[in-house]
């Protein structure tokens, strides 16, 4: 019987330690869980749902009309999801996502600054409060951007993107540092 593939994350090795400066850190996220679900849910009633499914630590993010992302650092059991999924029945679809996306996050005082050169999308925490999350592109990359801080955020890109995303954010971040910023 030949061995099951096994799993390496995405953003592995020496290239993808992160990067920290004065005023900016990068890093790959864990590749723990990303569920998308559809359906006519409000946010409330999702929350409650993914607590008793034992999701207790677990965000969501808005990722369009009657659409959010359930992310998490944990890896996902399938016991939980059978759990959500049976909540949900009839009101929402949920469909698992961990092995597809990858999350890379940005913070410190500059992480506006790099993020605002490669998205349109209004940054300034009274436009994008924490919590707020947004569908967008950075270059030419599909991205979805959340706020988790006040100068914190994160980025969920498809995993075959992932690298060069991260590539892009190192990019911008050395732009960023010759304009003053980071």
């Amino acid at each position: 019987m030949p061995d099951l593939p096994e799993h390496r994350p995405v953003l592995a090795g020496a290239r993808y330690n992160g990067m920290t400066g004065a005023s900016l850190r990068m890093e790959a996220l864990p590749e723990g869980h990303l569920l998308h679900v559809l359906g006519a849910i409000e946010p409330p009633a999702l929350a409650a749902e993914l607590v008793k499914a034992g999701f207790t630590n677990s965000s969501i993010r808005k990722a369009g009309f009657r659409q959010w992302f359930i992310a998490g650092d944990e890896p996902l059991a399938s016991a939980g999801l059978d759990a959500l999924t049976a909540a949900l029945a009839g009101k929402a679809f949920v469909m698992d996502q961990s092995h597809g996306r990858v999350r890379i996050g940005v913070s410190g005082r500059s992480s506006r600054l790099l993020l605002s050169k490669g998205t349109a999308v209004d940054l300034d925490p009274t436009v994008f409060a924490e919590g707020s999350s947004a569908m967008t592109m950075v270059g030419h990359l599909s991205v979805q951007i959340v706020r988790t801080g006040d100068d914190d955020f994160e980025l969920t890109v498809l995993r075959s993107f992932a690298e060069s995303l991260w590539d892009e954010l190192r990019h911008m971040a050395a732009s960023a540092e010759k304009d003053g910023g980071a």
